[in-house]
C-alpha cells in the first residue's frame, strides 16, 4: 500500500495515510486515460453551429435569367450554393456530440489518474479542511503554504465555504469526491484532497 504524509492547513506533516493499492497503486494505462478525456471533451460540446440550406436563406423564388439565348451560364436560383449569399452545402446542424464509454473502462481511467498522481508525487491529503466562511485569500494562503498553484481541491461532501473561497482563484477547481473526473486530474498538476475524501473514493473504486 502506498503511504503519503498527511498535513494541516498549515502545511504541517501531521503523519502519514496508507492509500489502497487498487484505487491509488495501479498501473496506470495512459490509452484509456486519453479516451476519456476525449469523451468528456466532446460531451461538453453544445453542437448548436447551424447554417441555412438554399431551402433555408431567404429570396431566389424566380429564375434569375431565361435558360437559352443570354450567352449566360444556366441558373434557376440565385440563392444557389454557388451565388454569394446562396445556401450553404453540407454546412454544420445542431447534433449532439454526446457518447459514453463502458463504466469500468472510466472507473479504470480514473483509478489510473489517481496513481499517476501518487507516484509523481502529486498529491496532498490534508487531516482536514474546515472554513468559518467564505475566504478566497485564505484559501490562497493555504494553497500556497501547500504549493499547489495550479490544483483541484476535493472534499468528501459539498462545503460551500470551500468552494467560494476557492472557486475565484485562478487554475483551482474545487470538487467533492462523488465529482472527481479524469480531465480535471490531468488538467491541474496537484490534487489537494481531504482524508475523509480518500476514504469516499477509495469506497466507490475499490
Amino acid at each position: 500500500m502506498p503511504k503519503v504524509a498527511l498535513y494541516n492547513i498549515k502545511g504541517e506533516q501531521v503523519g502519514e495515510i496508507e492509500l489502497k493499492d487498487e484505487v491509488f497503486g495501479i498501473e496506470p494505462n495512459e490509452g484509456l486515460v486519453h479516451d476519456v478525456v476525449v469523451m468528456q471533451l466532446a460531451n461538453r460540446r453544445v453542437g448548436t453551429a447551424s447554417t441555412k440550406t438554399r431551402a433555408e436563406v431567404s429570396g431566389g423564388g424566380r429564375k434569375p435569367w431565361r435558360q437559352k439565348g443570354t450567352g449566360r451560364a444556366r441558373h434557376g436560383s440565385i440563392r444557389s450554393p454557388i451565388w454569394r449569399g446562396g445556401g450553404i452545402t453540407f454546412g454544420p446542424k445542431p447534433r449532439s456530440f454526446n457518447y459514453t464509454m463502458p463504466k469500468k473502462a472510466r472507473r479504470l481511467a480514473l483509478k489510473s489518474v489517481l496513481s499517476s498522481k501518487v507516484s509523481d508525487g502529486n498529491i496532498i491529503v490534508l487531516d482536514t479542511l474546515e472554513m468559518a466562511q467564505p475566504k478566497t485569500k485564505e484559501m490562497a494562503e493555504i494553497l500556497n503554504r501547500l504549493k499547489a498553484k495550479k490544483a483541484v481541491v476535493v472534499t468528501a461532501d459539498v462545503d460551500q465555504n470551500v468552494i467560494k473561497s476557492a472557486r475565484n482563484i485562478p487554475g483551482v477547481t474545487p470538487l467533492t469526491a462523488s465529482g472527481l473526473n479524469v480531465y480535471d486530474l490531468v488538467n491541474h498538476e496537484k490534487l489537494v484532497i481531504t482524508k475523509d475524501a480518500v476514504a469516499k473514493v477509495e469506497e466507490v473504486l475499490a
